[in-house]
């Protein structure tokens, strides 16, 4: 019988319970993952009323080498703090082995893109229902040009929809896009989606002149809606939509995922980090860093492009 399937589990069990109230499958859980590191640390033979700090982390590397993800090594962890905490309050250890260890990180998951072809899809056929007269045209133009913006800058979508109607008056080709903590940043646009926003606001003006009510808005995508401007939700809604048409897996497309697009394609077409960083408007690198899969696989294409060794032996082949 191991020591943690003795009279110690059993009175960590119990008083898990009754002092904490934990359900019966939580308290199962704990028993299974004890007995497991007990096993474990039987085969560095030592004890577990015993174990060293250095030896529950071996544990924790032994899990990860076994390929369990970071969320069960932190929870079979966690069950290793609540068992030693109890050893030590109750004055069967002197300290507690689990006081300098750290929890294991969770991996950051990448980001979900588009392809560049997948894009163009999007933009494409926006623009071809854009220049289709008919009812509803000019929601058809905005959908453009919020798209052609998004994808041209990289915006955050609370940045896009709440553009002041006089940003590109006031920058020309460049908008200033305030961000978080109201920091500005200036961002180049594309001459397409220049085009895209001077074909809407042509629309929005002329809609506007003919209601004589209606107000000249301050927003470049005036809504009817308590903040005055485009709900992110709405243009979510309708990216999705457009997707749809477009032939694209909707699971696959939002706002943000077109703000990841623009920043990989960037990234897998030469362009540097830490210009990428300035133009999403990250205030620290290390959030820009998720995308250094996408610098990975461009050095390693350029290595097998034009380094001499690789040329060589690309011939053998």
């Amino acid at each position: 019988m191991s020591d943690f399937s003795g009279l110690h589990v059993e009175s960590f069990l119990e008083m898990m319970s009754a002092e904490r109230g934990a359900a019966v499958n939580t308290l199962a859980s704990y028993e299974r993952d004890l007995e497991d590191a007990c096993s474990f640390l039987k085969t560095r033979g030592v004890k577990a009323i015993e174990a060293s700090s250095e030896d529950l982390r071996a544990y924790l590397g032994h899990l990860s080498q076994q390929g369990f993800m970071a969320s069960s090594q932190a929870r079979r962890l966690s069950a290793l703090r609540q068992f030693y905490k109890f050893l030590y309050a109750e004055g069967l250890r002197g300290d507690d082995p689990t006081g300098v260890l750290d929890a294991p990180k969770k991996a950051r998951s990448l980001p979900k893109v588009l392809s560049i072809d997948d894009v163009s899809k999007l933009i494409t056929l926006a623009e071809t229902e854009a220049q289709a007269p008919g009812p509803n045209q000019l929601a058809r133009q905005r959908m453009h040009a919020l798209i052609e913006l998004l994808y041209a800058t990289g915006m955050r979508v609370s940045e896009l929809v709440s553009l002041p109607a006089s940003v590109l008056a006031q920058n020309g080709r460049f908008l200033v896009i305030k961000g978080k903590g109201n920091k500005e940043r200036l961002v180049p646009l594309s001459r397409s989606a220049i085009s895209a926003v001077a074909t809407y606001r042509a629309s929005l003006a002329a809609e506007t002149a003919a209601n004589e009510k209606a107000e000249e808005s301050p927003w470049l995508f005036p809504s009817s809606g308590k903040a005055g401007y485009l709900p992110r939700q709405v243009f979510a809604r309708d990216l999705k939509d457009l997707a749809a048409r477009a032939g694209i897996r909707v699971a696959t497309i939002s706002p943000h995922v077109l703000r990841h697009a623009f920043a990989s394609h960037l990234l897998a077409n030469g362009a540097d980090l830490r210009a990428v960083q300035e133009l999403l408007g990250h205030s620290d690198i290390s959030t820009t860093q998720i995308y250094t899969h996408v610098l990975e696989e461009r050095l390693h294409q350029l290595v097998q492009n034009h380094h001499p060794l690789a040329k060589q032996a690309k011939k053998r082949d």
